[in-house]
């Protein structure tokens, strides 16, 4: 188990604490829902987490391989609802992988991202388009 504490700390931002390393996060409302966008906002991170974890998850797919995919990137596009409740309606996710790969390891990898935690953890109603480039 992992413990985050969460302060608000007025003006709709907030501080989150990792417990285990104590590194600490700041977010921000977006400038489309009151805030000043100063920061990452809370759906950001829902976002973030996608892209880091698709490539966390390739990155131990990798090492079982045997195979380096340093400098692999996911570029995370999110796209809220326009309509009440507001909501991630997509989240279109693009991996660039610098190296060549070969076809049935690509496979590999593009299954790995698709069983990330997150990804997994997303309500069905999120849209996830996933796309990848090779070499």
């Amino acid at each position: 188990m992992v413990n985050i504490q969460v302060e608000y700390q007025g003006d709709l931002h907030c501080k989150a604490t990792h417990g285990p390393s104590a590194t600490e996060l700041n977010t921000d409302a977006p400038k489309d829902n009151r805030g000043r966008g100063e920061s990452f906002s809370p759906t950001d991170l829902v976002a973030t987490a996608l892209g880091s974890c698709m490539l966390t998850i390739m990155g131990i797919l990798a090492r079982t391989l045997q195979i380096d995919i340093s400098g692999a990137t996911a570029s995370v596009s999110k796209e809220m609802t326009a309509t009440a409740p507001r909501r991630i309606q997509r989240l279109t996710v693009n991996i660039h992988v610098p190296r060549p790969i070969s076809a049935e390891d690509r496979e590999k990898f593009v299954r790995a991202a698709q069983t990330c935690p997150v990804h997994k953890s997303l309500h069905p109603e999120i849209e996830v388009p996933l796309r990848f480039t090779w070499g």
